[in-house]
């Protein structure tokens, strides 16, 4: 299933984060991440899926 997430990081950071961490926080923070640039918004989501 991680795969899929880092998949979905690379195209949809914050669905990738959606899937991993639900509607928190990291979801916000992604959203505005990525909305301002979009290589910020993946780096945060891998950072997010692969911190275990």
């Amino acid at each position: 299933m991680d795969i899929i997430r880092v998949i979905l990081a690379i195209f949809i950071p914050p669905l990738g984060v959606f899937l991993q961490e639900g509607l928190g926080k990291h979801f916000w923070i992604n959203l505005i991440l990525t909305i301002l640039g979009y290589i910020p918004g993946i780096v945060h989501a891998l950072w997010i899926i692969l911190r275990r």
